[in-house]
C-alpha cells in the first residue's frame, strides 16, 4: 500500500492514520502535562522500546514527538524529557526491515529508493536530521538529557545510574544491577512483555523481520554498500554542518 493509503500528514509529518486518528491528536494537542511526568522521546528505530523497558524500572527502583510538536503545557510546565538518539545509519537499517514486517507501514521497497526516502525525510514521522536538532535546539534544556543508543550499549549500568540520577530516583548497585541485567537486549528478546511476540503476525510479521532485531551499533555496515555509506556520509554532512554537537559515532 501506498503513503497516501496509509498515513496522514500531521504538522509536515507522515504518521500512521489508524493509530493517530483525529481525535487522538486533537487529545495529544490539549494534553496536559504536570511537573512530574516523564518523556521519553526518539526517532523511530532508536530505542523507543528500550527505554520503556529501563525508565519504568528506575522509577521503581528495580522491580518488574520533534520538539516544536509537543502540546502547549509542555512548555509551560517543562516535564523532565530523556531524548535518545542513534547512529542514523542503523536507524535506516531498522527502519528498513521494520518496513518490511509492519503491515501498517509502507513496504519500503528496493534498498537504494528506501535510502532516498529515509534522507529526504519522506518517512514515517518525518526527517531524522529536523527530529535530532529541533531537541538539541530545544530552550530551557536543563529539565531534557540527552543520551545515545551507543552509550547505553558501550555501559547500560552507567547508563541507568545517569538516567537515576537526572530523574533524582538515586538507586543503589543492586538496583543498578538487576535493572541493567532485566534490560539486556538478550533478555528482552526472551520477554514475551518486551518482545511484542504476542502481537498478530497480521500486524507485525516477525517472520520477516523481528520486533527486537540485533540490538547492536554498527549493523549499518552489514546492510549499506559503499556508494550508498558514501552518499549517506555527504548528506549526513550537509544537513549537520551548523550542529555543535558531538555524536558518539562522528
Amino acid at each position: 500500500m501506498t503513503e497516501e493509503e496509509l498515513y496522514m500528514v500531521y504538522k509536515g509529518v507522515y504518521v500512521v492514520s489508524y493509530v493517530h486518528t483525529p481525535e487522538s491528536l486533537k487529545y495529544f494537542e490539549e494534553f496536559a502535562f504536570r511537573p512530574d511526568d516523564i518523556i521519553i522521546v526518539t526517532y523511530p528505530r532508536s530505542g523507543t522500546h528500550w527505554m520503556k523497558e529501563i525508565v519504568p524500572l528506575i522509577m521503581s527502583g528495580g522491580d518488574p514527538e520533534p520538539y516544536n510538536m509537543m502540546p502547549p503545557s509542555f512548555f509551560e510546565v517543562k516535564p523532565k524529557v530523556i531524548y535518545v538518539t542513534r547512529n542514523p545509519k542503523d536507524v535506516f537499517t531498522s527502519s528498513f526491515h521494520h518496513g518490511e514486517a509492519a503491515s501498517f507501514l509502507v513496504d519500503p521497497g528496493p534498498q537504494t529508493q528506501f535510502l532516498h526516502k529515509f534522507l529526504d525525510g519522506k518517512v514515517i514521522f518525518g526527517s531524522w536530521f529536523d527530529h535530532v536538532k529541533s531537541w538539541l535546539n530545544a530552550a530551557d534544556e536543563e529539565h531534557i538529557m540527552h543520551i545515545s543508543y551507543e552509550q547505553m550499549i558501550m555501559d547500560l549500568k552507567d547508563s541507568v545510574r545517569n538516567m537515576a540520577q537526572f530523574l533524582q530516583k538515586p538507586l543503589d548497585r543492586e538496583a543498578i544491577e538487576k535493572i541493567a541485567d532485566r534490560c539486556l537486549f538478550k533478555n528482552m528478546k526472551k520477554n514475551n512483555m518486551s518482545n511484542y511476540s504476542t502481537v498478530s503476525r497480521e500486524i507485525v510479521d516477525q517472520t520477516k523481520s523481528g520486533f527486537l532485531r540485533k540490538g547492536i551499533a554498527g549493523d549499518w555496515k552489514n546492510q549499506l554498500t559503499p556508494a550508498e555509506a558514501a552518499y549517506f556520509d555527504a548528506v549526513y554532512k550537509d544537513k549537520m554542518k551548523d550542529v555543535k554537537y558531538k555524536f558518539v559515532w562522528d
